[in-house]
């Protein structure tokens, strides 16, 4: 009787996590839109209004491992609390804005709190399910991201077609309502004294933001300065008694291979939400009304699937819903490099394939890595998982910028029957190789774990 009781409960809580992760991804993506008027409206240049979503990501990268490691400490319904009150505020402050430093603070706020979100969705599936269940409910979890991935893009431009842009910030508050359940839901986790190293997790997050610029600038000094606090951060788990990440983690070469093989798909996997829009711009001419619908397929597909590709997950093995993804992604990326310039409902249809693809993936390799994690390192070891998610994606999105940005070149792919968007044919065709290799890397080291 008890456990039909946690079960029900682990249940509600994933529902309402679905929910939380929604709204926490639209206000992500609804901000994309409104960059242009925010530059327009306080007179700033593009690098200037850039920071809008550059620094939200950041933030919100770094702080999923922070959250991560005071999991470990305190209570779960404590920092969930905090982290949506924070939100909130930070909404309050954007919603007043009247100089841009203040429409600045109040996204930067926002991440601060938004980052208890993802932390939280990675550790309530570890924490009130069982092995055997743990895939359904992080595809729970990955529905709600894709839900908010495709009511975004929609909801910004119906918002700004009647109001102006600072009521996006508004959108949050309703993430409030969820504050109630998580209070009865959540249980009484018992908090430790373990000593929190703030030294430790500030050269991670110098390490983090130096590098993503050197990325996205361009400036080799950045790179440097990563480096440094990289080797100091070494340093400092090596030396401190109480690390901000203990080096045994790093250890686990389960973890770490899992990790990375996690970046690198991130990576990949950003393509269709960064190369997509310019594709349809640029080789279909599509306006941005019609790209966004574009996109909605796809993003509904995986909120509908996802479920069902945890319910894999827990019968069938990670690996099986592993090699099904990169199935998925592959043929995507192999389609996207022969047929660019095909018509954009044909380009809709392929990017069905790689929005579920990303979606299996990620909770094959989520569940995966979850279990090669002990329990005192659940909390950092997810939370790590989840910034270099993001750091992933932030990478990836300034190499593509880059190449895309290369001008006319020779065409790769033989097969390619159209013969325009040379650079997109010819990224999508290496991403296809990558994912190959990385495949077969995966079937080399897990196989025998699925």
């Amino acid at each position: 009787m008890e456990s039909e009781v946690q079960k029900q409960v682990g249940d509600k809580l994933m529902y309402i996590v679905m929910s939380t992760l929604a709204l926490s991804a639209m206000s992500v993506l609804m901000f994309n839109l409104v960059l242009p008027q925010i530059r327009e409206q306080f007179s700033i240049t593009n690098a200037q209004v850039s920071w809008v979503t550059s620094a939200y990501t950041l933030i919100y990268g770094i702080g999923t491992v922070i959250y991560g490691k005071l999991a470990d400490r305190f209570k779960l319904k404590n920092l969930i609390t905090f982290g949506l009150l924070l939100f909130a505020f930070g909404s309050v402050i954007g919603l007043a804005a009247q100089a841009y430093w203040m429409v600045l603070a109040g996204r930067c706020i926002q991440a601060i709190g938004a980052a208890s979100i993802p932390a939280s969705a990675m550790l309530i599936p570890l924490r009130y399910f069982s092995p055997e269940r743990r895939g359904t409910a992080m595809g729970t979890a990955f529905m709600g991201l894709a839900i908010g991935s495709a009511l975004g893009p929609v909801l910004s431009a119906f918002t700004l077609s009647f109001m102006n842009w600072r009521w996006l910030f508004c959108f949050p508050f309703f993430l409030l309502l969820t504050l109630p359940f998580y209070r009865r839901y959540l249980g009484n986790d018992r908090e430790t004294s373990v000593k929190m190293d703030w030294i430790g997790g500030g050269l991670l997050g110098a390490t983090v933001t130096l590098l993503l610029l050197s990325i996205t600038n361009g400036t080799g000094w950045f790179a440097i300065g990563g480096i440094i606090t990289l080797l100091l951060f070494i340093a400092r788990i090596r030396s401190f008694s109480a690390p901000f990440v203990t080096p045994v983690l790093f250890r686990n070469r389960s973890y770490t291979l899992g990790v990375a093989i996690t970046f690198l798909i991130s990576g990949i996997g950003f393509s269709i939400h960064f190369l997509s829009p310019l594709l349809l711009t640029q080789v279909n001419q599509l306006s941005a009304g019609w790209i966004g619908f574009s996109l909605v397929p796809g993003a509904v597909a995986s909120a509908f699937l996802g479920r069902k590709g945890g319910r894999i997950a827990d019968t069938k093995g990670n690996s099986y819903l592993f090699f099904i993804a990169s199935g998925l992604l592959i043929s995507c990326f192999a389609l996207l490099s022969t047929f660019i310039g095909i018509s954009a409902t044909f380009i809709s249809l392929i990017l069905i394939l790689g929005n579920v693809g990303l979606t299996f993936v990620m909770i094959s390799m989520s569940n995966t890595i979850a279990m090669t994690l002990p329990n005192e390192q659940s909390g950092v070891g997810m939370g790590l998982l989840s910034m270099m998610n993001f750091i992933g994606g932030a990478m990836a999105t300034g190499v593509y910028g880059k190449l895309v940005d290369i001008g006319p070149v020779h065409q790769w792919n033989p097969f390619n029957l159209y013969g325009t968007g040379a650079i997109y044919s010819n990224i999508f065709l290496v991403l296809t190789i990558v994912l190959v290799l990385i495949v077969w890397i995966y079937q080399f080291y897990f196989r025998r774990n699925p």
